[in-house]
């Protein structure tokens, strides 16, 4: 499966700054600072800078990548990129990674598309282990509930891939509090080892605090894994003085559009930008910082685009800890 002869050596001294935490009730840790291979791992990356974003993210300690089937572009792409770079340069340090994927959107054309259909999720993991060069993925998600299916199909899914021995643990993303609970209900009749929860949450979007998902997370011993915590870039400094060349906004408008910068956005952002600045921090940083601080979260999955921001990302780590003052004042400023 790897090519050994080709491995690099990581830095020895890689795990000193980085905290590392336990899914909940699980045997599994995983590091505060993930990295999600979300954007820029697709065929519009060359692949050198893919591989050196990789490179600087182990060598600080972060021991999770995460993946989806459909990750591109095209879809598909990032597990082929990430595979190649895996398969030439991790050999040796597989066990010392966590490799998560996703099935639950659409992928294929025709009527076997049905992102919770046994079908459609047992077929999604082959494709991905083949596309990463794997036998195994750590963790397996289901991407998100599918109307069409039965719930009780979908876990017997994710189950049937823990017991193929595909993957050693299943998560579920974007599921909502009461879904959730029936999904882990289901799941435990089945003695499938369900531990944790990936869902979208920042400062900007607490939809998991409105629709039931901590708390049931919380009361279900599940971990949670954020996504999107700068908000696609609005929780950063790129958009203080307008609209750069390079970002996202301006090269890949797909996830965050000029109409989502709105004079009172701005306001919100500059407000919080202040305050971080009282802090001597970054935005960036005092937004991940803001999620670190919740015990009922187990890791943020943060994207990059160059590997100053994945060092970036892990500054977070240093002050994680807010007054009560600084907490409402950030809630007056983002949700007043």
């Amino acid at each position: 499966m790897f090519d050994y002869a080709k491995a690099y050596t990581p830095d020895p001294k890689r795990y000193e700054e980085m905290t590392y935490k336990r899914c909940c009730r699980s045997g599994l840790k995983l590091p505060a600072v993930s990295l999600g291979l979300w954007h820029n791992f697709g065929d519009l990356t060359p692949m050198d800078h893919m591989k050196q974003m990789l490179f600087t993210a182990f060598d600080h300690g972060i021991t999770h990548f995460d993946l989806a089937n459909n990750y591109g572009p095209e879809p598909g792409q990032a597990e082929r990129n990430a595979g190649q770079i895996l398969h030439r340069y991790f050999a040796h340090h597989r066990d010392e990674l966590v490799i998560s994927t996703k099935a639950g959107f659409e992928m294929w054309e025709g009527p076997y598309g049905d992102w919770g259909s046994r079908k459609y999720l047992l077929a999604s993991l082959d494709q991905s282990l083949e596309r990463l060069g794997l036998d195994y993925v750590d963790i397996f998600y289901h991407h998100r509930p599918d109307p069409n299916t039965p719930l009780e199909e979908t876990m017997g899914a994710l189950t049937r891939a823990v017991r193929s021995g595909k993957a050693l643990y299943v998560g579920l993303s974007n599921y909502d509090g009461p879904t959730l609970e029936k999904a882990s209900a289901i799941l435990n009749d089945l003695h499938c080892p369900f531990i944790i929860c990936q869902n979208r949450y920042s400062i900007f979007d607490r939809t998991i605090e409105e629709n039931g998902l901590k708390d049931a997370a919380a009361r279900l011993g599940k971990g949670i894994i954020t996504f999107s915590p700068l908000a696609q870039g609005l929780l950063t400094d790129r958009y203080l003085n307008g609209i750069p060349a390079d970002s996202r906004i301006s090269t890949d408008n797909r996830f965050l559009d000029q109409s989502a910068l709105t004079d009172h956005r701005l306001e919100q952002i500059r407000a919080l930008n202040q305050l971080a600045g009282e802090r001597s921090q970054s935005l960036a940083e005092m937004a991940l910082a803001w999620i670190l601080r919740d015990d009922a979260v187990t890791s943020v999955l943060a994207g990059a685009s160059k590997p100053q921001q994945i060092l970036d990302n892990i500054g977070a780590l240093k002050n994680t800890h807010f007054s009560s003052e600084e907490l409402q004042r950030i809630d007056q400023i983002s949700l007043g």
